[in-house]
């Protein structure tokens, strides 16, 4: 499609003499007058942004490269859904997300999720393997996304009938040194069977989980363990738990055994 990606710096309006009426995040609509576009992506704190009539991708170079990929895969699939042309999108950070479900939204996670895993091919390639972190690490690699784009379409994905259950947090034994605050618990990942038979389980519970059979390393496998579950009938459930520090974040796959 000869889309163009450019970069910018959220925290330096004067970029842009661009104008725009109309601005949506999301389905939202949060601009209903012209306004500099350079004031609007500071202020809604923009991650990236379709421009339509530019054929532009528009990226905050405060993100890390390694999110580049589902990002334009994400405003690639915005461009191409006519039902999405009529506005000027712009996504934050939790747009970005395949857990935003708002409609618009949501279609440009899905699309995003079928590019870059190939449509079913995934599936097929993802059932060759052992159920574990060392599958989507391996996953990872072969189809050059991220660990955790890598994980929750693995959960997804394999979690049809074998209860899954992905978490990416930060470390569970080394606090984060930031002057804004970071959430726990980042993505929450249950797949169709674990959210049947586990709705009560949440992202808190899996995390203090963790926290039982983490190590403090700084990097690489932080440990296992098999932890018991007590599933909608009250029966216990057997789980093998992981968790894998990737420096930024730390992921632990949950599945049932």
């Amino acid at each position: 499609m000869r889309l163009d990606t450019k970069f910018y710096s959220s925290t330096d309006s004067g970029i842009f003499r661009e104008t725009i009426s109309r601005m949506f995040v999301g389905a939202k609509q949060v601009i209903n007058r012209p306004s500099l576009l350079g004031d609007a992506l500071t202020k809604f704190q923009l991650k990236a942004l379709w421009l339509p009539d530019h054929k532009r991708i528009l990226i905050d170079n405060s993100v890390p490269k390694i999110k580049h990929r589902w990002i334009e895969a994400h405003e690639v699939t915005h461009s191409v859904l006519p039902w999405h042309r009529d506005c000027l999108f712009g996504d934050t950070e939790q747009t970005l997300t395949p857990s935003c479900h708002e409609k618009l939204e949501d279609e440009a996670n899905f699309g995003a999720g079928r590019l870059l895993f190939l449509g079913e091919r995934f599936l097929r390639e993802g059932a060759d393997f052992a159920i574990g972190l060392d599958a989507v690490k391996t996953l990872s690699k072969l189809y050059g996304n991220t660990l955790t784009s890598t994980l929750w379409r693995f959960v997804e994905c394999m979690g049809d009938e074998r209860p899954l259950v992905g978490l990416v947090s930060i470390h569970p034994h080394r606090p984060v040194q930031s002057a804004v605050a970071v959430p726990v618990c980042r993505y929450f990942i249950r797949s169709r069977a674990f959210d049947e038979q586990f709705p009560h389980v949440n992202e808190n519970d899996v995390f203090e989980i963790a926290k039982l059979y983490c190590g403090r390393q700084s990097g690489g496998p932080l440990g296992e363990a098999k932890i018991s579950l007590t599933n909608v009938r009250a029966e216990s459930c057997a789980f093998k738990f992981e968790t894998f520090y990737n420096g930024y974040d730390a992921l632990t796959l949950g599945a049932y055994s």
